[in-house]
């Protein structure tokens, strides 16, 4: 069984879902795959502890201070390939990001093999079921594009933009490419 309530963020509305104890999924309303790694129905319920502890992080985050992704006791569902994937993204500091390729080349690492695929890593990042928390907004694309963001360009860019990212580097592409 998985209970789900709503945050009201500066970016829009976030449900997220829990197994009762730990986060399990943060999605913006309309997000592409939302809810996808839930495989149950969930019931509202807004007065769970784990509920109450990402509100005060979410409210944290966006008043500019920098909680750990280690606060909160994380259970996203998905196979071992994207735990590795979301494990790395855990791991970029706030204020910066990193490409694909990169993440590509430190998992390659990791387990022991010559290369890695950059589009693999892109379904992985695209399918994180933890937004914000799990920042795969601070992934982007080789040239420095903001590409492959499931809840929108746009929020990715105020994202960034809110962690003090020097944004004269980074470019929005023409043609949206979310995964």
């Amino acid at each position: 069984m998985y209970f789900s309530t709503t945050y009201s963020s500066p970016l829009g509305l976030i449900t997220m879902a829990s197994d009762g104890h730990m986060l399990s999924g943060l999605w913006f309303e309309g997000q592409k795959y939302f809810g996808g790694t839930i495989h149950a129905e969930m019931t509202e319920n807004m007065n769970l502890s784990i509920f109450n502890k990402t509100k005060i992080w979410l409210e944290k985050y966006f008043d500019g201070k920098k909680p750990a992704v280690s606060d909160l006791p994380l259970a996203p569902n998905g196979g071992d390939f994207r735990k590795l994937v979301w494990n790395i993204l855990c791991d970029i500091p706030y204020g910066e990001y990193i490409s694909y390729g990169q993440i590509a080349k430190i998992l390659a690492s990791k387990i022991n093999k010559a290369s890695m695929s950059s589009q693999a890593i892109g379904g992985a990042v695209g399918h994180n079921p933890i937004s914000i928390i799990i920042p795969c907004h601070r992934v982007v694309g080789a040239s420095g594009s903001l590409t492959g963001y499931a809840g929108g360009l746009d929020r990715k860019y105020k994202l960034l933009q809110h962690e003090g990212v020097d944004m004269t580097k980074l470019s929005i592409p023409r043609k949206g490419t979310a995964l």
